[in-house]
């Protein structure tokens, strides 16, 4: 599906980024740029910041928030600070800066809005080791240092869904252009893409005047289940295109008056959503490494697999952030539960897609949609990356069914906490800091969702126990 657009139109669409304060001036001129959106990802991945005049910007581009905007758990609540920070520290300022790279327009703004996605320091220049960018940008220091440079390519699965505005009730399918619902399992289908024909054009345009490169859009297998390619790149520009796109399709979803949601499980009877992520590694010269010269699968590509295979389990925690997204991680329901790995084989929780020997790459499919792009590629490169460096051996390939070897990954979130404390290579390598600022939340919304009850325990319970 391509975008439909004609040549005046295009002639609007505009490229994401700049180099300098200077070169945005210009930037807004051009567009007549009103408004600024200034964000910073959370350890959700949601927006954070502040809206500004232009002016104001150019002024003084540096913001302001405190320390606790990496504290926020997604109920809008505060954990416990001991053992991270003190209650002192964490109502503290630390200062946000532009990454002009980032600079884009907000295309579903009704005045002329630009946005970018800022970095946080402390006052004496420290980066803040909270910030999921920071986070990303400390594991790739560590594969710069060896002269290696990881490429990504994300895959985002999400579900449209009709407007809910009553949490009790459960979510539907909404009405495509043929005026029905859609039923039964449509997997790649063109027609039932088609049913939302106007939804994904817009998606497209806005996508483009945000220099976003969708490379494929397909149906996913569950009904009214998506799933967007990005194409590959560095991590923490894919990282980046990740957030800004998940924040597109929502609001282009609003727009159509229906949702759109990251859910890792959000209706019972279908499959869950992913965000896969296919992984190399080249050097400075470009040449892929888990190649060797003869086109051979390298050592380096044995112990990335190895590492990733050792220490999922430690890393589940943020590739399946919230109790819902073990709810996608069930024997029988098409996600891999497994640390196994195998050549195309989707049944296992590490892939290695078929490609020449100079696109060789692992697909990580253990990672939820609802996760943080930032946090789950740094993980994921985090276990790789131990690998190589420990010579790390991996398990013989899997070629049958590797959904019968059962379970291997923890099935709740506390479960998944502890095996995140526990694994001191993991919290050397992601910061010590930000790894105690994580626990904390999680436990916090763990705690929240403890408090619930849910329609079963009321149904199965109330009167038979």
């Amino acid at each position: 599906m391509k975008p439909k657009h004609n040549k005046a139109k295009r002639d609007q669409i505009l490229d994401r980024g700049v180099s300098t304060i200077e070169e945005a001036k210009d930037w807004f001129a051009r567009q007549h740029i009103e408004e600024i959106e200034c964000v910073v990802p959370d350890l959700a991945g949601v927006a954070r910041g502040k809206i500004m005049p232009v002016r104001k910007f150019l002024g003084t581009p540096s913001m302001n928030l405190p320390l606790a905007v990496f504290y926020q758990t997604i109920t809008g609540d505060f954990p416990e600070f001991e053992g991270a920070v003190n209650a002192v520290q964490s109502d503290t300022d630390i200062f946000l800066t532009p990454d002009f790279a980032t600079l884009a327009a907000v295309p579903w703004a009704q005045d002329p809005t630009a946005q970018v996605i800022h970095d946080a320091f402390h006052p004496d220049g420290r980066p803040v080791e909270e910030s999921p960018r920071q986070v990303l940008r400390r594991v790739l220091a560590l594969y710069d240092e060896k002269g290696w440079s990881p490429i990504v390519a994300p895959e985002i699965e999400f579900y449209l869904v009709d407007r809910n505005t009553d949490p009790d009730y459960p979510l539907k399918p909404p009405i495509g252009r043929s005026g029905r619902p859609e039923t039964g399992r449509q997997g790649y289908s063109i027609s039932a893409v088609n049913e939302f024909d106007a939804l994904f054009e817009d998606m497209y345009e806005y996508s483009e005047r945000q220099g976003l490169e969708i490379d494929t859009l397909i149906h996913e297998s569950g009904v009214a289940q998506m799933e967007i390619n990005l194409r590959h790149g560095h991590p923490l520009e894919l990282a980046d295109q990740v957030f800004m796109m998940k924040r597109t399709i929502r609001e282009v979803a609003l727009e159509h008056e229906i949702y759109a949601t990251f859910m890792a499980k959000p209706m019972a009877s279908e499959p869950g959503s992913a965000m896969h992520i296919h992984q190399s590694i080249v050097d400075k010269k470009g040449r892929n490494l888990f190649s060797d010269e003869k086109g051979e699968e390298t050592e380096l590509f044995h112990g990335f697999i190895a590492g990733q295979q050792t220490f999922l389990p430690a890393i589940m925690a943020i590739l399946a952030p919230y109790v819902n997204s073990y709810r996608r991680i069930a024997k029988d329901s098409g996600a891999p539960v497994n640390t196994q790995w195998g050549y195309d084989n989707r049944t296992c929780g590490l892939r290695v897609p078929p490609s020449g020997p100079d696109n060789r790459r692992l697909e990580n499919r253990i990672p939820s949609s609802d996760a943080n792009p930032y946090l789950a590629i740094a993980a994921s490169l985090a276990a790789g990356y131990l690998g190589m460096v420990q010579g790390l051996k991996p398990s013989e390939p899997v070629a049958t069914d590797a959904s019968v070897l059962g379970v291997q990954l923890p099935r709740s979130l506390s479960d998944s906490l502890k095996l995140f404390e526990a694994c001191q290579p993991l919290v050397d390598i992601l910061g010590p800091t930000f790894c105690a600022a994580y626990d904390r939340v999680k436990q916090a919304e763990y705690e929240t969702f403890m408090r619930t009850i849910s329609p079963w325990e009321r149904e199965f319970l109330l009167l038979n126990v």
